[in-house]
């Protein structure tokens, strides 16, 4: 994992909705993250909050990877089916043609940025747990802007106005 590789990966992780993936065996399971950030370049390391209340935050503490995919503005139905705001899809991942890199966690398809990582370390916070992520492989495809999650709405990026 080169720094410039890394960088463009995060580029545009700054606000957009992440969908963190994790894999135990053939059991698979994705969520969107309560919290995503960069910790440090060297190593490359990220951090996300995972709520415990969740079937995802067991999986990474067995499993040990996870991947952080970032989202764009065309993608908000899965925004919020990952979310859980349609409680009758059973399979998040029903219909979506993932593909997997170094850890085998699963990468989304057309997302701005990715980041596939092993845990570097793990904390509870309250009613979360920080997962620390080394990155082993990352992708950023720039392009499109990411989503948004603004106060409970789901939004698209807004442009700065032109000057005149």
């Amino acid at each position: 994992m080169d720094d410039n590789t890394f960088k463009e990966a995060l580029r545009q992780w700054v606000a957009g909705v992440t969908i963190v993936t994790t894999r135990v065996g053939d059991q698979i399971q994705g969520m969107t993250a309560s919290s995503f950030t960069s910790v440090s370049i060297n190593p490359h390391l990220i951090l996300i909050a995972v709520d415990d209340k969740t079937r995802s935050q067991p999986l990474i503490s067995e499993s040990g990877i996870f991947a952080a995919n970032i989202l764009h503005t065309g993608q908000i139905e899965w925004a919020k089916r990952f979310a859980g705001m349609y409680p009758e899809i059973t399979d998040r991942f029903f219909d979506i043609d993932y593909t997997t890199a170094t850890t085998g966690a699963p990468i989304l398809p057309g997302v701005i940025g990715w980041v596939d990582c092993k845990v570097y370390g793990e904390h509870k916070a309250g009613d979360h747990t920080i997962f620390v992520g080394e990155v082993i492989d990352a992708q950023g495809s720039g392009g499109e802007p990411p989503l948004l999650y603004y106060s409970r709405q789901w939004g698209h990026f807004s442009a700065v106005p032109e000057e005149n």
